[in-house]
């Protein structure tokens, strides 16, 4: 795999590229406050060797790319979709085949919205609409109140409740912490299926290595609660070819978050996975799953 830095403005991105770039590209595109490792290598060259040039990257706040001062310098998802574009931009691509997780996913529909012309195709995994304001429903459900009728269903109370004995879980030492990241992607995982710990925890161990700044990832969460017009936009003026894949045992987006979505995208394809959390990556043969699914729909 080569590597290669691009500028978004002022922000250094890191960036890692496999395949012949003559081939369609697929741009990878990773979730909240996670590196673009976070795409396993495996899946890396089998996209490579279905002839596809695939692209995967580190947000800006995560891995190698610069950190950003969030309070003298705050950015929102559309920041986050212009540093996107700009990889495409530094790989002199004009349009490619984007695969979103979670946020990732997110900055993947403001792209199909508003920079459609870059956008061949799009494939969404553990999603919600980009509109979606999941606040008002977490707040009710740690607070024990029932959801508001219009509302798309909080996480599951395991993960809720993983969150609350995540906040009391003391991260002193490095053990702790690596020990505490482990926890969280078991969580992610859902309850039906393996769990791959040695994965996991090979994985979390990497990150650190690389992070410029692991405390930088949490500006991801001050991003995405920014909600505006842009955000708001209809998913209905999506043209790209759509793949909704979704896991029925996503513990923080139940199912109803990928039907929402892809009912609001004209002629998207919905694709529930059996006992898919909501990472999928560090379940035994997901992996070669969604490189499958993906191949299908980039054809």
């Amino acid at each position: 795999m080569l590597t290669r830095f691009v500028h978004s403005g002022p922000v250094r991105l890191w960036t890692q590229h496999l395949g012949h770039p003559t081939d369609p590209t697929i741009l990878l595109v990773m979730g909240t406050a996670t590196q673009g490792i976070g795409w396993p290598d495996e899946l890396m060259r089998t996209l490579a060797d279905n002839g596809r040039h695939v692209i995967r990257f580190d947000h800006r706040d995560t891995g190698r790319s610069d950190t950003v001062d969030f309070t003298t310098h705050p950015y929102t998802l559309a920041d986050m979709a212009a540093d996107t574009t700009a990889v495409l931009d530094g790989h002199a691509i004009p349009a490619a085949h984007i695969a979103g997780i979670s946020l990732g996913a997110t900055i993947g529909q403001w792209l199909a919205v508003h920079h459609a012309a870059r956008v061949h195709t799009l494939t969404t995994i553990a999603a919600s609409p980009m509109g979606n304001n999941p606040g008002p429903a977490w707040t009710r459900a740690l607070t024990g109140q029932p959801a508001a009728p219009d509302e798309l269903p909080p996480p599951t109370a395991r993960f809720l409740n993983h969150l609350t004995a995540s906040a009391q879980t003391p991260r002193t030492t490095h053990q702790q912490r690596i020990d505490a990241d482990v926890q969280t992607w078991r969580v992610l995982n859902g309850d039906t299926l393996p769990f791959d710990e040695p994965a996991a925890r090979q994985f979390v161990e990497h990150s650190y290595t690389r992070a410029t700044d692991l405390t930088a990832a949490t500006n991801h969460d001050r991003a995405g609660r920014h909600w505006d017009d842009n955000r708001r936009a209809p998913l209905s003026a999506i043209t790209a070819p759509t793949l909704v894949l979704h896991g029925s045992a996503d513990p923080l987006f139940p199912p109803a978050h990928g039907e929402a979505l892809a009912a609001q995208i004209p002629a998207a394809r919905l694709t529930i996975v059996p006992g898919m959390g909501h990472h999928p990556f560090f379940t035994p043969g997901l992996t070669e799953q969604i490189a499958d699914a993906i191949i299908r729909h980039t054809t």
